[in-house]
C-alpha cells in the first residue's frame, strides 16, 4: 500500500482529533496518550479518523470517538468517521515524553518505557510521583481504570495510580 503525505489540512484536523482530553485521564490529550493514529480527508467535508484504543474492550473508545466528532464538527467537518483500529496494537511506549511528563505531574506513576535493545531490567521499580522514591507496593492490580495498578510509597506513604506497561 502506497502512504502519501498528509495534506495541510489532514495536519490540521489531525492536532484537532489530538487536542481531545482523554476521558479517564482528562490530564492527557488523545495525541499525548497515541491513540489517534491517522486522519484522511476523503471528499469535501468528509474525514476519517483511525482510532486505537489502549486495549481492545475500553470502555472509553465511544466517549474518544464521540469527542473526537463533535470537535471536528465544529470546525467544519459536516461528515466524521471514527474507525477503531486494532492493529498495530497500542503499546505504553505510545505515550508522548510530555504525556508522561504530565502522568507524573497529576501523581501518577507513568509506565516504564520498553527496551528493545539492551538488557533486560532486573528490577521492576515505580518511582514515586510524590517524592520519587522507588520504594513502593503494589496494593492492587486495577485502580479506577483496567489499565492502572493502586501502590503506595513506603518512604512518604502516599498511595498512588501506576499506569501499567503494555
Amino acid at each position: 500500500m502506497v502512504t502519501t503525505a498528509p495534506t495541510p489540512l489532514e495536519e490540521r484536523l489531525l492536532a484537532l482529533a489530538g487536542s481531545v482530553p482523554d476521558p479517564e485521564l482528562p490530564v492527557l490529550t488523545l495525541a499525548e496518550l497515541g491513540v489517534v493514529r491517522g486522519v484522511h480527508v476523503s471528499g469535501p467535508s468528509r474525514v476519517e479518523v483511525e482510532l486505537t484504543p489502549t486495549y481492545t474492550g475500553c470502555p472509553a473508545i465511544e466517549a474518544m470517538s464521540a469527542d473526537i466528532e463533535r470537535v471536528l464538527h465544529e470546525h467544519g467537518m459536516a461528515d466524521v468517521e471514527v474507525r477503531t483500529v486494532l492493529s498495530p496494537a497500542w503499546s505504553t511506549d505510545d505515550i508522548s515524553a510530555e504525556g508522561r511528563r504530565k502522568l507524573a505531574e497529576f501523581g501518577i506513576a507513568p509506565p516504564r518505557p520498553h527496551t528493545a535493545d539492551g538488557p533486560v531490567p532486573l528490577t521492576l521499580t515505580v518511582r514515586c510521583p510524590h517524592c520519587g522514591s522507588t520504594d513502593t507496593e503494589l496494593l492492587s492490580r486495577f485502580s479506577s481504570t483496567a489499565c492502572k495498578a493502586l501502590r503506595r510509597c513506603v518512604t512518604c506513604r502516599e498511595p498512588f495510580d501506576h499506569f501499567k506497561e503494555l
